[in-house]
């Protein structure tokens, strides 16, 4: 297996199939970095020669050895308070008020399987596909222990990081930052990728070379949140899609986060992920544990793409579970963009009666149907049926839409309480707000305190009493603002830095158990679109609507960011109506379809509104998606343009087996008088023959991935484009 230990040196090396990460316990005890890149099967550790750095002091036990520094040296996890003045992984303060930690190497230990962080989602696995090596760290003076727990996957090329921080002393710590992650590089001309933007356009790529000093990306929300994804990219500058260097991190975390890159003045760049310590502080007390949330890592040293399919396929088979993990997704119809709060039972049914017509699976109601709820000022947190709406209630409805020969989703916002509801006014101290001060609204609601497991229960309840009242099979789980004013009546005045982590643990609890209890339900993440597209949530629900932005052309430049880190399997995008209800602009029918394929696919509209050439298209459409839907979720996704620049956004998916392959995407711009465009495919057998469907093209896989094929004679604007190739027998 991956894990090489030295016990005398100190020495340890994690290998997986194409990796190799160094560490290594210093004659004093310092566990230092040496080494995350190819595989080398060789100690580092002569590449780290330090002279005296001016101004850089020295541990006290290195006595008059001033070329020895903790402000320069490579180091595992780096400690606030003991003479590294760079970004630090940890910080406490001690009862006597005191913040220093100087963490020295105790023991390790090898296990078998991958580790697991209590009321956390991490990455699992079974025993003969993981192992976990556990470091542990010592200060000596408080107590305080640090374990760096490494997960290593190594068939994929991942190492998970995860800490656990135990107050073995006498008396409390108070910790101020618990970083997940702490990676020193002290060679290497890095690039930082990063994924930013706004409700309506999340995770645009931005590629920036290193400044001297600290960079950073974050999210102060309570949420991951639309502005900032919680991943990063550090590239090499020569590093494209199929070529250079790079390494990947995401965190399972759903909560605020910080990353901060600083490029230090001996130009080695030092990463630091975890919670945002600006939100945080946790009163450790003698003999507790606190465990930080983990980071998924993944070197690769051919290009982004090789780092995506490492992410794709530990995202998928060991972060998403359950009963749709893998499986096929039903083509839903959402009313939300067709009628938004105004329906009645007569206007869903006649929604599903058409949709049933052209193929759909499910019909998902959307937000409106609870409580007193015709507008997004009242209604939320009471999660009863609405009869006025409903007329015969939510059974009526299902079982109507059943005999049509489809299933039944529904939405809800367990997060939130409308201050115009029966559960505000009959629990206001449930709400997050601070005493004395009016609180700040957002989408005109307040956020619950899931810290309180009180709260918790009212809401597993409701969403239990709804499941059970009638047949449903999917649940859109939606969060619709972030959080401020951060207050728990259920927290001392001293602990209430914890109520933000407390909060995603009780909403990781709520979620667990009812993804435990209904096992057949599809849950689906939601958070104004994008707004919280992270592991975290993909652990609980399988799939995350990508952007309330469905415009067509707008959905390839998000798309695209989010294929960097996570799976086509998780991406929620449907077709909407055109003029787009959130541009106006106007795409083809087909260009939309191509596009919300690349995830899992449904529509957003009225489709009795449909034109008879566009609903024989739909129905057309279904049919393709579940032809290809096992090589889009399951096969091996290749970025072929960057539409941030370019003309063209086309993707491409090839089976495991490379005899099958499939070309979607747009042309944004015809261009008149212009010889054809074409593109180079990726990832396919050179010496085998491809022949396009319906046509007689035959081509060598080598001739497509080095001359490329011609695309379509374009005629319009976002003109869409469909190849499908499959190899030749013999």
């Amino acid at each position: 297996m991956g894990i090489y230990t030295d016990e005398q040196e100190r020495f340890f090396s994690l290998r997986t199939k194409n990796t190799e990460y160094q560490m290594q316990a210093d004659e004093y005890g310092v566990l230092k970095h040496l080494w995350y890149g190819r595989p080398v099967k060789t100690n580092m550790s002569y590449l780290l020669e330090y002279t005296d750095v001016g101004f850089s002091g020295n541990p006290y036990d290195a006595e008059d050895n001033r070329r020895y520094s903790l402000d320069t040296m490579p180091l595992e996890y780096a400690c606030g308070g003991t003479g590294d003045f760079r970004i630090p992984a940890i910080s406490v303060l001690h009862t006597d008020g005191s913040n220093s930690l100087d963490l020295r190497y105790k023991c390790h230990q090898v296990k078998k399987g991958k580790y697991a962080i209590p009321g956390l989602p991490a990455v699992y696995a079974n025993e003969d596909k993981a192992q976990t090596l556990e470091i542990t760290l010592c200060d000596c003076a408080s107590g305080v222990e640090v374990i760096l727990r490494y997960g290593i996957l190594e068939e994929l090329d991942i190492i998970t990081r995860n800490v656990a921080i135990c107050n073995n002393g006498n008396a409390e710590v108070i910790l101020k930052k618990a970083a997940s992650l702490c990676l020193d590089l002290p060679y290497g001309d890095w690039e930082w990728v990063h994924f930013h933007g706004r409700h309506t356009m999340e995770r645009m790529v931005q590629r920036n070379p290193l400044n001297y000093g600290i960079q950073e990306s974050a999210s102060t929300r309570g949420t991951s949140s639309h502005q900032q994804n919680p991943s990063f990219i550090l590239c090499s500058t020569d590093c494209t899609e199929k070529r250079g260097e790079c390494i990947g991190a995401c965190f399972v975390y759903s909560g605020s986060f910080q990353t901060q890159i600083e490029c230090d003045q001996l130009s080695q760049v030092r990463a630091v992920m975890g919670i945002h310590p600006s939100l945080f502080e946790w009163h450790l007390s003698a003999g507790e544990t606190f465990e930080t949330p983990e980071v998924i890592l993944t070197y690769s040293s051919n290009g982004f793409s090789k780092m995506s399919h490492n992410f794709h396929k530990v995202i998928r088979e060991h972060i998403c579970r359950g009963k749709y993990q893998l499986a096929q997704r039903p083509v839903l119809i959402n009313n939300w963009e067709a009628t938004y709060f105004d329906f009645d039972t007569d206007k869903i049914l006649d929604i599903a009666k058409e949709a049933a017509k052209l193929g759909v699976d499910m019909l998902v109601l959307d937000d409106g149907w609870f409580g007193k709820r015709d507008s997004d000022c009242s209604g939320l947190g009471d999660w009863f049926v609405n009869e006025e709406k409903l007329s015969g209630g939510l059974e009526n409805l299902v079982e109507q839409i059943k005999k049509l020969g489809m299933k039944f989703g529904i939405w809800f916002e367990p997060e939130m309480v409308s201050e115009d509801s029966m559960l505000y006014r009959s629990h206001p101290e449930w709400a997050i707000q601070i005493p004395g001060r009016k609180p700040t609204r957002g989408r005109y609601q307040l956020v619950l305190d899931l810290s309180r497991s009180d709260v918790q229960e009212y809401l597993y309840n409701c969403i239990s009493n709804i499941l059970k009242s009638a047949d449903i099979s999917y649940i859109k789980w939606d969060m619709n603002r972030s959080i401020c004013d951060w207050y728990s009546n259920n927290l001392s005045a001293e602990n209430q830095g914890e109520l933000p982590h407390r909060y995603m643990l009780g909403l990781y609890a709520l979620l667990e158990r009812l993804t435990t209890d209904y096992p057949n339900v599809l849950f689906e993440g939601c958070s104004g679109g994008g707004g919280r597209f992270d592991a975290g949530m993909l652990y609980y629900c399988p799939q995350i609507w990508c952007s309330d932005d469905t415009d067509a052309y707008e959905r390839t430049k998000i798309q695209y960011g989010t294929s960097f880190i996570y799976p086509i399997s998780a991406v929620g995008s449907h077709i909407s109506v055109t003029p787009n209800h959130q541009t106006g602009r106007i795409t083809p029918i087909e260009s939309r379809a191509v596009t919300a394929m690349a995830g899992s696919f449904g529509y957003e509209l009225d489709l009795g509104m449909l034109s008879s050439e566009e609903k024989q298209a739909v129905t057309e459409q279904i049919k393709r998606f579940k032809q290809f839907e096992a090589l889009i979720h399951g096969g091996t996704y290749y970025r072929l343009s960057n539409p941030m620049n370019e003309n063209t956004a086309l993707w491409e998916y090839v089976s495991e087996s490379m005899d099958e392959v499939l070309v979607h995407g747009m042309i944004f711009r015809t261009v008149p008088n212009m010889k054809r465009q074409r593109i180079r495919l990726s990832g396919l057998c050179p010496d085998c023959k491809y022949q396009v469907t319906g046509k007689d093209e035959v081509y060598t896989g080598m001739a497509l991935m080095q001359g490329g094929i011609l695309l379509p004679e374009s005629c319009g604007d976002y003109y869409p484009i469909e190849i499908h190739l499959k190899k030749q027998e013999g």
